[in-house]
């Protein structure tokens, strides 16, 4: 499941390509539109990728279109000409993300994003490049000349980006994964967090809790802003006060948890049920309510978010819900046979984040 946001009319918009007819370059996106195909569908048939799986009339149609805007690339022009073997890559996307090594979302996207790519016999090169502001540059660059006809651009941290400024002078589609920016020039997936926090609390309420807890990321993040919003829809859906006491705030690791659940447990009407906005806050949680004497969830129901590989571990096993990485790398890779918009602006798509129901959740005691 997945929603779109309508862009604001008032946001800045991307400056639109130079046409042919005002003498200006003429661009893979003005084919596109010609063409009525995606801007990845033209850079492979201009490209003369053979591993790519297009309609002979797709491909007569993108060269018409090119022939009659007067596109004039190099490689176009011996399109229809014999070329020697080459022994490089055909169909080749580049993924590039901020960070790599310290987060499971980001392999998990790429595996999505690799699943899709294959499956159409497309290869994925994937470089790292810690939002540095040389390095990053050449990083993109280095997967331009192995020619790659996409670029999907990653960052851990769901956030609005000001993207760089290679990115608009790219002659490839480009998505945004995990982030977005203010003027919808590109493509973006997000999770849908406010839902997802709303989703978690409304679990809880239907159980009979009323006294729901969280304990928060660092409030800076929009994820853990957004899943604090969509806790306060839901106690203010079900008619339950907001109360400041049972919001504490954490930084997303167990040894917060641990340090909210206590302080939690010390008030004069303890909470029945605890939304950890983290399964690694909710190790720390599960771990404070054992040292108190307490059962989950026969004296205090749990719920994580995040699905990582230890909540379903856990004893009982949590109740969290999945950050949907993976979908959004496949969502990535199946935009590029979507033909361009004829404004150049694009909504944000969130995805769903699901609730999985385990052990850690039972209607209040007594």
């Amino acid at each position: 499941m997945s929603e779109t946001r309508d862009p604001d009319d008032t946001a800045k918009r991307r400056k639109a390509p130079a046409r042919a007819a005002k003498g200006g370059r003429v661009t893979m996106t003005d084919i596109a539109r010609a063409a009525g195909c995606s801007q990845a569908t033209v850079s492979f048939v201009l490209n003369d990728s053979p591993g790519i799986r297009l309609s002979q009339q797709t491909r007569e149609r993108v060269i018409d279109a090119a022939r009659s805007l007067g596109y004039a690339a190099p490689a176009f022009s011996a399109l229809r000409k014999p070329v020697p073997a080459f022994d490089g890559l055909d169909g080749v996307i580049g993924f590039a993300v901020d960070q790599l090594a310290t987060s499971p979302e980001a392999v998990v996207a790429i595996e999505g994003a690799r699943q899709a790519s294959w499956n159409a016999g497309n290869v994925l090169l994937v470089a790292q490049t810690m939002g540095d502001a040389v390095m990053e540059p050449r990083a993109i660059a280095a997967l331009t000349r192995r020619g790659i006809s996409a670029l999907i651009y990653m960052t851990i941290f769901t956030r609005e980006i000001t993207a760089p400024d290679f990115l608009y002078g790219l002659d490839i589609p480009v998505i945004l994964l995990n982030c977005y920016t203010a003027d919808y020039a590109f493509p973006a997936v997000v999770p849908s967090e406010i839902a997802g926090g709303q989703n978690s609390t409304r679990h809880l309420i239907g159980h009979g809790h009323r006294r729901i807890a969280t304990i928060t990321g660092e409030p800076w993040m929009q994820a853990a802003q957004d899943r604090l919003k969509g806790y306060r829809r839901a106690l203010a859906t079900a008619d339950i006060p907001f109360d400041p006491e049972l919001v504490v705030e954490g930084d997303w690791s167990a040894s917060a948890g641990y340090a909210a659940t206590v302080e939690l447990l010390e008030l004069k009407e303890r909470p029945t049920a605890i939304f950890c906005q983290n399964d690694r806050t909710a190790i720390g949680c599960y771990e404070a309510l054992k040292e108190a004497g307490l059962h989950i969830p026969q004296d205090i129901s749990v719920v994580g978010y995040d699905d990582e590989e230890i909540a379903r571990h856990l004893f009982p096993p949590l109740t969290t819900s999945i950050l949907p990485h993976m979908a959004m790398g496949q969502w990535a890779i199946e935009q590029l046979e979507v033909p361009p918009a004829g404004r150049g602006r694009y909504p944000i798509t969130k995805l769903e984040c699901p609730l999985v129901q385990r052990d850690s959740v039972a209607a209040v005691a007594g």
